[in-house]
């Protein structure tokens, strides 16, 4: 179940990313309030996640997890273009997150 809300957390957590770059610097009450939500559903769910993972281990996973999604949706939605350097983090992230599930610590 700790995975489940895991990733829940993570899907809000690119909510909140997606949200706040519309939020025009918490000037559109809309963007904002959709960020402020988002961001407290990704935090209960991470929170839930925790119960099960270690803190650093959960966080990692729920951060870099969001962090590679909102950079996928950039590429795929939003025409955003990322460098090979970028893609060579991002590989990286990857592999770091497959780490730490076969070492047992999720």
């Amino acid at each position: 179940m700790s995975w489940l809300y895991l990733g829940i957390a993570v899907v809000f957590e690119i909510t909140v990313a997606l949200s706040a770059s519309k939020a025009e610097g918490f000037t559109n009450r809309k963007w904002t309030a959709a960020t402020l939500v988002s961001g407290a559903i990704a935090t209960l769910f991470l929170s839930q996640a925790l119960l099960t993972f270690d803190v650093g281990v959960g966080y990692a996973l729920w951060t870099s997890v969001a962090g590679v999604g909102i950079v996928v949706i950039g590429a795929l939605s939003l025409g955003e273009r990322p460098s090979g350097k970028q893609l060579l983090g991002i590989g990286i992230v990857v592999a770091g997150v497959v780490g730490l599930q076969l070492s047992g610590a999720a």
